[in-house]
């Protein structure tokens, strides 16, 4: 269960890059400030996801320990 968790996390986390380089591109072209902004939110709810999904992985295996 915990590798899952870390395979979904790093999953994640990749999505999370993948929307900040679309948002950095966006703003470089001059694109839409409505599409900036929702590419800003998204990148934010996956990042809380990412967190959750790694202190989650990290409570599953004890911490390290």
């Amino acid at each position: 269960m915990s590798s899952f968790t870390m395979i979904l996390a790093l999953a994640v986390m990749g999505l999370v890059a993948l929307v900040l380089i679309r948002g950095l591109f966006n703003m470089m072209k001059g694109g839409s400030p409505n599409l900036s902004n929702k590419l800003m939110q998204m990148r934010i709810v996956l990042q809380a996801v990412a967190i959750a999904l790694i202190m989650l992985t990290l409570w599953l295996t004890g911490g390290g320990r």
